[in-house]
């Protein structure tokens, strides 16, 4: 392991112009109107070109960028921990947490770690039960996840099931974590195209989960166009099992961003990839496609959206959202080609495959969401590693709006958007490329900050552990949290509820 106390820049134009206009030209320019798929859809390794490949082991002999695997970091971070994948060996996803423990989600299940000594988690429970993503959330007794692959039913010994038929399944699973080395499954609900992601807004008696999910077709049952908003199911925390779909919100009665042709290179709009709620303020951000919408949940069965914004220039696929603590600020993440692609290079630029950061303007329904600027990562990364905006969570200082973020194969990012229109990173962590000829899927898909320590789901080589220490995030770590699902944003100086 080596540390760099400073941000580690390529001077050389390393190309990425093969890969754009071969491997991913469908997500990188304009076509049809499809859904962007997420890396552990495929995982085909692909070659890159001859010349490609010897600027990256050029790169990589001149010191320019990591090595094969080799890592690198900021001084103010530290890598105390990695445990490798186990039992379940799928792509691994996002995360979740309560108490010591983190929920760790993967294409073939989920795992349960103790983290109560952050420096040697423990494995805890492997629950093995396929369906992409699955997409993971806890609260209090219950653990939920998504499914958004077709299923042959609804069990986790379920097989592979074309969409095309009608008794293939996809959607919600939920758990009972009571005894968290033996957690049962105990209720399950199908949405329609399935559940991608999901977000939990939690009440007293239920719990009500938002469903995002997105390209429908003629030619499947249980996903029929148009499908323009999500889905609302209502769990009720003592009996589970009679979970069941409430409403299916249309959030974009006037269809949402039509993409290509009328806007190429951007995803068309049909449904929401994610969303983001905070209950402290009745407000959720959602992530949709082609679009981002700022919507009121004070009746979580009924949200109305108050703004929309459109960004067809630079986002080709609204990802996720992030509110700042004072609720007056939205980052919305662009995953251009689909994190597949190598777009963290001088041939896509800043603007691309970035953050965008949005301040809130306004009072109540008149309230509007206001671009003031793009980041993104300032570290070049090789033609053979997949890097765009991914999943991220707020570092909790009173006063400063700072986030942790994945990106990747470009690894995990400590930045500063406390002024909206000048971001900066102030720490950092990566992995070199996975491999210098070869472009391979990989890196950290989720990396959110709890109870003092930085968490990292990499999607290949398993669950990291970091500590940041800095003067400016370290008032942070006097904040602790019993529970944690960065979609259902908590209000970290509330301490009534914690």
């Amino acid at each position: 392991m080596s540390s760099l106390h400073t941000t580690r820049v390529r001077r050389r134009r390393l190309g990425v112009a093969a890969a754009a206009v071969g491997l991913f030209a469908t997500l990188l320019t304009a076509g049809p109107a499809v859904a962007t798929p997420d890396p552990g859809d495929r995982q085909a390794k692909e070659k890159v070109s001859s010349s490609q490949a010897a600027e990256v082991k050029s790169a990589i002999e001149n010191g320019e960028i990591p090595g094969v695997d080799e890592i690198v970091h900021s001084r103010n971070i530290s890598h105390l921990a990695n445990v490798p994948k186990d039992l379940i060996t799928g792509t691994n996803s996002d995360l979740a947490f309560q108490g010591k423990y983190a929920f760790s989600g993967n294409y073939d299940g989920f795992r349960i770690f103790d983290i109560s000594n952050p420096k040697s988690p423990k494995t805890v429970a492997q629950v093995l039960c396929p369906g992409s993503q699955n997409d993971i959330s806890v609260s209090g007794d219950l653990l939920f996840l998504s499914t958004d692959s077709s299923r042959s039913d609804n069990s986790c010994t379920s097989t592979t099931q074309p969409a095309t038929e009608k008794s293939s399944w996809e959607g919600m699973k939920i758990f009972d974590i009571s005894d968290k080395r033996n957690p049962k499954y105990v209720a399950a609900v199908e949405t329609a195209c399935g559940s991608h992601t999901h977000t939990l807004v939690p009440e007293r008696k239920d719990v009500y989960v938002y469903v995002s999910s997105y390209s429908p077709s003629a030619s499947f049952p249980d996903c029929q166009p148009p499908h323009d908003g999500i889905s609302i199911i209502k769990v009720p925390r003592k009996s589970p099992e009679k979970a069941a779909i409430v409403n299916f919100p249309v959030l974009f009665p006037e269809g949402g961003n039509p993409g290509a042709p009328t806007n190429p290179g951007v995803s068309a709009t049909t449904g929401c990839h994610d969303i983001t709620v905070l209950p402290s303020k009745d407000l959720a951000a959602g992530a949709c496609m082609g679009d981002g919408i700022l919507f009121d949940i004070k009746n979580p069965e009924r949200p109305r959206v108050i703004d929309q914004v459109q960004d067809n220039v630079n986002f080709a696929f609204w990802h996720s959202a992030t509110f700042n603590q004072s609720a007056n600020k939205v980052v919305f993440t662009d995953e251009l080609g689909g994190g597949g692609a190598a777009t963290c290079n001088a041939e896509i630029g800043p603007n691309r495959g970035a953050d965008g950061i949005y301040d809130i303007v306004g009072k109540g329904d008149k309230r509007k969401l206001v671009f003031r600027s793009y980041y993104k990562i300032p570290r070049y990364q090789a033609d053979t590693e997949n890097c765009v905006a991914h999943n991220g969570s707020l570092i909790p200082v009173k006063g400063r709006d700072i986030m942790v973020q994945s990106w990747y194969q470009g690894g995990v990012s400590v930045w500063d958007f406390t002024n909206s229109s000048k971001p900066k990173e102030i720490a950092y962590f990566e992995r070199g490329p996975i491999s210098a000829e070869t472009m391979v899927g990989g890196g950290t898909w989720s990396s959110y900050y709890y109870n003092g320590h930085i968490y990292s789901n990499d999607m290949v080589k398993g669950f990291d552990v970091l500590r940041l220490d800095d003067r400016v995030t370290d008032p942070a770590k006097r904040v602790r949290m019993s529970e944690l699902n960065v979609q259902t944003q908590p209000d970290y100086f509330d301490r009534s509820g914690h």
